[in-house]
């Protein structure tokens, strides 16, 4: 198992030691004074953590977070992270992701679309530590192509790949496989686990820019 970053610790909820973060609640986790805890059944990012995957996250990282959506996952990175840079395309969901960073300074919601980095390049440092990506669209290996721009150069990109998003009709592992081919143009894989114990259908991948 690889080290949880500084900020993400395990504690006991109700009985049930799981991850946790410091910061208000956002989705009705359960609370225990200034922790809240991290739902991997939620999160994609929560899984890849529970299954020991070497995010490399150490806290205190610039991330850029693309499919923020209403800032479940985006609320525990920014709880332990740097600057963190929320994309979210969906007005409604976004809504909700302006409450939750109401109480985090370091969070910084962008209502734009992901597949259009040139809509918040000037916004965004470059150089950012990491890139996390969960976007429910056909294309997702293009869109991390497209945000690489953003990325240090020892940075690394962590990515849940939902396999009907791209094709429906098509067996998840020949998506992966064609995800991670495209990837490839422009990172070095390091590490693929299936997120199946929480994400139907889900890979997690985790790479560094070429």
């Amino acid at each position: 198992m690889s080290e949880l970053p500084t900020g993400v610790e395990r504690r006991a909820f109700d009985g049930t030691e799981r991850l946790a973060t410091r910061g208000e609640p956002v989705y009705g986790e359960p609370t225990d004074g200034e922790w809240r805890a991290w739902n991997p059944n939620r999160s994609k990012l929560g899984a890849m953590l529970e299954l020991g995957m070497d995010t490399g996250l150490a806290g205190g990282e610039t991330v850029l977070y693309l499919g923020a959506a209403s800032g479940t996952t985006v609320s525990h990175v920014a709880d332990f992270a740097g600057p963190t840079y929320a994309v979210e395309f969906a007005a409604r969901p976004a809504r909700d992701l302006l409450e939750a960073a109401e109480s985090r300074d370091r969070l910084f919601p962008l209502l734009k679309d992901a597949r259009k980095p040139e809509s918040y390049a000037h916004v965004v440092e470059s150089d950012v530590d990491v890139i996390v990506q969960d976007v429910a669209t056909r294309g997702q290996a293009r869109v991390a192509l497209e945000n690489r721009q953003f990325l240090a150069d020892d940075g690394r990109l962590l990515l849940a790949v939902k396999a009907r998003s791209e094709d429906v009709t098509r067996a998840p592992e020949d998506v992966f496989e064609d995800v991670r081919a495209e990837l490839e143009e422009g990172y070095e894989v390091v590490e693929t686990e299936r997120l199946e114990r929480y994400h139907t259908d889900h890979l997690g991948i985790v790479a560094r820019p070429l």
